[in-house]
């Protein structure tokens, strides 16, 4: 027997057995640091040599049993999966080219989902390209078919090539996956950042949510959260598992950091602006709803539960409508409501950004435009909030920040800074407080220009926000007092490795802002030459312990004191001093 024909003995081997299982990558929020859903993987038996996803979807390709194959695979990721509540979803790869084939039957995932207890809101269809989409207008029907029963689609590979951005512009789909390739070192390349930056513009005008593939460093996942990205997958997030995903510590310390940092940007999640609201099991008969709604004129809908998990809503002037006809009360009255209710209402959950979960809901139909928004915390039911009260929210919090924050860097301005501080002082628990000063900064704006000048005040930002998301605490804090002065207010328990940490990632951009070039002497504010090898970083730590009381003016004395002795000394370094 040859190899060819071993290999299809083997292959038909592994379908008529149903040999194949799926793994499960997770993909988090970027948002909470919370898994988000799972992308489903297929893997071959363990001794086989079609183990390799890769070599088995090759061969199938080959064999043009590509349909059959991807069937099977669909049915094992339902069957296999490790979704842990109604919210999370389930990514399932198809193939463009599957699309097309004759045996792809509407309808065969829909029964295979109810078999397991799952919907068509859970799974997310996730187009790959292993050649690319030759007829869009039939892939455009046939997935607009599957979004009338509730899946939403992804475009994988994105910025891989031409035609994932074709596909884009086509399918307008739920989800962009961006390719590992625009991912890898994006913390140090200027080019990648760009193309994100547009991405992130793009799918914020489009209400299309990005998932950044691929991530394997801290830096990697840092950019990309401040950059703006909604989920993140990669090895060091989560290899694929067939058990649910624990998220590191310190991965969601990062996350909630740059939910915090951000001076410019919406801060508020949505739990924030959750209220109370009417809850009925979804076997509570539509009588009992109605009676609650004619009772209580300002309720405007009830959320459906099932064991205090979110299922559905019914908004008021729907079941009204329902109940109008001429036999609806005979027909309706005595009938549960999960029969008439929404199945597919907005859950979203508490720790999302308003400004996201606002894009989301006026992204819905017209006929849903004003449907209450369902907010979940770890999965159960939380509040509501209402199309109009995200809007003024989002007003408001504008309002302010246009107000304080600093232009150039985005971060909070001298208004909240006072107002941080002087919050940790009435709490009366130890904190710190992290001046930091540029040495030379007028020297290199003189020499390289305020726009490279602009750009160390944006670098030294980054590396402050950085060096909080590793060594800080969630509720830690950091600011732009203005020019080339930044503080930071933190409850980290080692303070001085803080320091160090802000040192060190200083020292590592630093030279890249001087093009190659090097001298011996720069010039101080005032003139003076002065022996040095280009800016430097001086750090003053305030160790406040709360043990006696204190004042803003105390802090930023001591702060002062500080900073001039650093100042004095050569190179980057930082003082401390405890007091309080």
């Amino acid at each position: 027997m040859n190899v060819q024909s071993d290999l299809l003995t083997q292959f038909h081997e592994i379908i008529k057995q149903q040999s194949i299982y799926s793994v499960y990558q997770p993909i988090i929020s970027l948002q909470d640091g919370n898994v988000f859903g799972y992308e489903a993987l297929t893997r071959g038996p363990k001794e086989s040599t079609f183990h390799s996803p890769l070599a088995l979807f090759q061969f199938a390709e080959q064999q043009g049993a590509l349909y059959i194959l991807e069937k099977l695979a669909r049915e094992k990721a339902i069957q296999g999966s490790i979704l842990e509540h109604s919210q999370q979803l389930l990514f399932i790869n198809i193939s463009s080219q599957v699309l097309y084939d004759p045996q792809f039957v509407p309808g065969k995932t829909l029964e295979v989902l109810h078999q397991y207890g799952l919907r068509p809101s859970n799974v997310v269809f996730e187009i790959t390209e292993r050649s690319s989409i030759e007829d869009f207008s039939l892939a455009k029907r046939i997935l607009e078919h599957y979004r009338k029963q509730g899946y939403r689609i992804a475009i994988d590979d994105a910025g891989a090539g031409y035609s994932s951005l074709q596909a884009i512009a086509e399918l307008q789909p739920d989800f962009i996956k961006i390719d590992r390739s625009l991912i890898e070192h994006i913390h140090t390349n200027k080019v990648k950042e760009y193309i994100l930056e547009t991405f992130v513009t793009f799918a914020h005008k489009m209400n299309i949510s990005l998932i950044a593939e691929g991530i394997e460093q801290p830096d990697e996942l840092m950019k990309l959260t401040r950059l703006g990205i909604h989920y993140a997958q990669g090895y060091l997030l989560g290899r694929p598992s067939e058990e649910p995903a624990e998220v590191q510590e310190s991965h969601r310390m990062l996350i909630w950091q740059h939910r915090k940092v951000q001076g410019s940007v919406m801060t508020w999640t949505i739990g924030d602006l959750a209220t109370p609201v009417m809850v009925f099991d979804k076997k509570a008969l539509i009588s009992e709803v109605a009676d609650h709604l004619k009772k209580n004129q300002e309720a405007v809908g009830v959320v459906i539960v099932s064991e205090d998990v979110p299922v559905g809503l019914m908004m008021r002037d729907r079941l009204f409508q329902q109940l109008a006809g001429q036999y609806a009360f005979s027909l309706f009255w005595n009938r549960t409501i999960d029969g008439i209710m929404d199945e597919n209402p907005l859950i979203v959950d508490e720790f999302m950004a308003v400004e996201q979960v606002s894009q989301m809901a006026t992204s819905r139909s017209i006929n849903h435009l004003y449907d209450l928004v369902i907010i979940t915390s770890n999965g159960k039911m939380a509040g509501t909030a209402s199309i109009r009260t995200m809007l003024e929210s989002i007003t408001n919090v504008r309002m302010e920040s246009a107000r304080v924050a600093n232009p150039l860097t985005g971060l909070p301005g001298n208004l909240q800074i006072n107002r941080e501080i002087n919050k940790r002082i009435m709490e009366e628990r130890r904190f710190h407080v992290v001046y930091a000063d540029l040495d030379y900064f007028k020297w290199f704006n003189d020499r390289f220009g305020f726009q490279r000048g602009d750009q160390l005040i944006q670098y030294t930002a980054d590396i402050m926000q950085q060096a909080i998301a590793v060594c800080g605490t969630p509720h830690d804090f950091v600011g732009h007092v203005g020019g080339d002065d930044f503080i930071a207010i933190s409850l980290s328990s080692l303070p001085e490795q803080l320091c160090k940490e802000m040192i060190r990632r200083f020292e590592q951009g630093i030279e890249m802002f001087y093009e190659g070039e090097e001298w011996e002497y720069v010039w101080d504010r005032s003139g003076k030459k002065v022996q040095s090898e280009g800016v430097t970083l001086s750090l003053s730590l305030v160790v406040c312990t709360c043990e006696s009381p204190l004042s803003l003016e105390k802090i930023s004395q001591t702060a002062a004191l500080l900073k001039k002795k650093a100042k004095a000394h050569h190179g980057s370094i930082y003082y401390f001093q405890n007091i309080g």
